[in-house]
């Protein structure tokens, strides 16, 4: 098993997106889910050898779904069309820290770190975080280290002016415009079709790492 023989069922997954068809392929999804659950272990292992915080962290706990809640949405197709694991403490894939997180798609898959859609309270909490702190963030960010791998902010649906209570004329307004604190990255079909695919996608969570210990230092000090 490998991360294109993953790849490929999602493929014919999306393509036949039913009950019926998924139903004559469970044993392939059984055995795709089992290899992203060890890959997503493997992953664990990694990341715990430059953040502590995830020394007691379980892939289970981590990984999401592959069945769709369709009760609200217009698309009633009952699957995703890709596997994801959000890795990190206090709550695995529901933890509103700082973490990272990897996507398998067919032509889409990428990694993240950060925090995603934090509820408001943490959102204000994180400006006026970065706010104060950013010469701090800014060396984080402009490091070549992080550069390598990112070049910027995930920006979609971020303010179009200052939020109330910080100057107009800061000079990194933008980032506090932003309603998610996160990085992503394309993964490359040379990493997809690695053999050392977990030590790689490692490594590029730890050029991330600074952001998330700078991200979650406010995430443990705000109550929800």
């Amino acid at each position: 098993m490998n991360i294109p023989t993953v790849l490929q069922f999602i493929d014919e997954l999306i393509q036949h997106n039913n009950r019926e068809w998924f139903a004559e392929n469970k044993d392939r999804y059984e055995a795709t889910r089992a290899y992203f659950e060890t890959i997503s272990s493997e992953l664990i292992r990694e990341i715990m050898k430059f953040d502590d915080d995830i020394a007691h962290v379980d892939a289970k706990d981590c990984i999401f779904r592959i069945y769709r809640d369709i009760r609200f949405s217009h698309d009633k197709t009952p699957y995703k069309n890709h596997y994801g694991v959000f890795i990190a403490a206090a709550g695995g894939r529901k933890s509103v820290r700082g973490g990272y997180y990897l996507h398998l798609e067919p032509s889409k898959s990428f990694v993240a770190t950060g925090v995603w859609c934090p509820p408001p309270p943490l959102l204000k909490a994180l400006r006026e975080t970065v706010y104060e702190n950013i010469d701090e963030l800014t060396t984080i960010i402009q490091d070549p280290g992080f550069t390598k791998w990112f070049d910027g902010f995930y920006d979609d649906d971020k303010l179009k002016s200052v939020p109330r209570g910080f100057p107009a004329d800061f000079e990194q307004a933008e980032l506090l415009k932003l309603k998610h604190y996160m990085v992503e990255y394309t993964l490359p079909e040379s990493i997809l079709n690695s053999d050392n695919f977990v030590q790689e996608v490692a490594a590029i969570f730890k050029a991330a790492w600074p952001l998330n210990k700078f991200l979650n230092y406010t995430v443990d000090e705000v109550k929800l």
